[in-house]
């Protein structure tokens, strides 16, 4: 088995966790927080369905200094309200959003990476 076939493997292993948890994420959590009246429309928009389980993952995920910039800009409608989120939500859920969320990013940035660097031909 060659080196690249093993990492792609092994991100592909991470991937998988990762949309297995998405799922867990969105039917434990973000249901809750849909139903909920007042954090129903601080979830951010959703371009696609299950759009809003990713905003939502990132806001809990993501450092409050970069949350808090980025509902600053003009286009702080697309993200979701990590202070609001923070308050109606509970440690299992911040948990389970943070270890989607990283997973979920690293497996893409890696898969992206080992292309480029299998186009420039690193693994023969």
């Amino acid at each position: 088995m060659s080196t690249e076939l093993l990492l792609f493997t092994c991100v592909l292993g991470v991937f998988f966790i990762a949309l297995i948890i998405f799922v867990i994420f969105g039917q434990v959590s973000v249901r809750k927080l849909r139903k909920n009246p007042k954090t129903k429309d601080e979830l951010g928009i959703e371009f696609v369905s299950g759009w809003d389980i990713l905003n939502v993952a990132g806001a809990l995920a993501m450092p409050r200094w970069l949350n808090r910039k980025l509902r600053n800009t003009p286009l702080s409608n697309l993200y979701a309200d990590a202070d609001i989120l923070d308050k109606h939500t509970n440690t299992f859920d911040r948990i389970l959003a943070t270890l989607f969320y990283w997973m979920f990013v690293s497996a893409i940035l890696a898969i992206v990476s080992l292309t480029i660097l299998s186009n420039f031909d690193v693994f023969d």
